[in-house]
């Protein structure tokens, strides 16, 4: 399912600086009630965002818990984000709650393709910026806002502007709202072509 194309966004920073963020903590499998996309959202941190197993009563301590902050679209977090399982429900249910962008000085690299699939950008930046960036955004109270610019691949806030890299062919995926099968589809001249070709090939092969 294509998403919505992603050019330039300023929105509320989350920061949650953990390092080794791993796909059950995104959502633990007991949240995954079914194969669909939607209906995840609740389910996203929920073993810290709740005071109980399978509850719903908000931990007040969780960062989207706190006022400003659950509303925010730019999660700010450490290394090595999105590590353990391949499952893709950890990208829904982040994009489900409303994420467009994650910072982070690196991802797991199944986890960000994920990403970029389900219209969620996976900015690298250096681990002190990371850093830097996360204590600027919890001093604001939820209040500060960051902005993340894919057409000139670079982030930036108060505190400063930072380039960041993305490989081309996830940069037009995400600048597109393009999925897997879109990005397959514009290629279906040269597809129809290589057919073709291939046709010949093989009726010549009989002779």
């Amino acid at each position: 399912m294509s998403s919505a194309p992603f050019r330039h966004l300023t929105a509320i920073g989350v920061p949650l600086l953990r390092d080794n963020v791993d796909t059950d903590a995104i959502i633990p499998s007991r949240e995954m009630k079914s194969v669909s996309k939607h209906g995840l959202s609740d389910g996203l941190f929920a073993g810290w965002r709740y005071t109980e197993v399978g509850g719903r009563t908000p931990d007040g301590g969780f960062i989207l818990n706190q006022a400003g902050f659950a509303v925010g679209q730019i999660l700010v977090s450490g290394a090595n984000f999105g590590c353990g399982s391949s499952r893709e429900h950890a990208a829904w249910a982040l994009a489900e709650y409303g994420f467009r962008a994650i910072l982070a000085s690196s991802f797991n690299p199944i986890f960000r393709g994920n990403c970029v699939r389900n219209g969620i950008v996976p900015v690298e930046l250096p681990q002190d910026v990371v850093a830097g960036l996360a204590a600027f955004l919890l001093e604001g109270g939820g209040t500060r806002e960051v902005t993340v610019d894919l057409e000139n691949n670079c982030v930036s806030c108060a505190l400063g502007e930072w380039r960041f890299a993305l490989e081309e062919e996830s940069r037009q995926m995400l600048l597109e709202g393009l999925d897997a099968i879109d990005l397959t589809l514009r290629a279906q001249d040269r597809i129809a072509a290589f057919r073709d070709h291939d046709r010949v090939r093989r009726a010549w092969a009989y002779l």
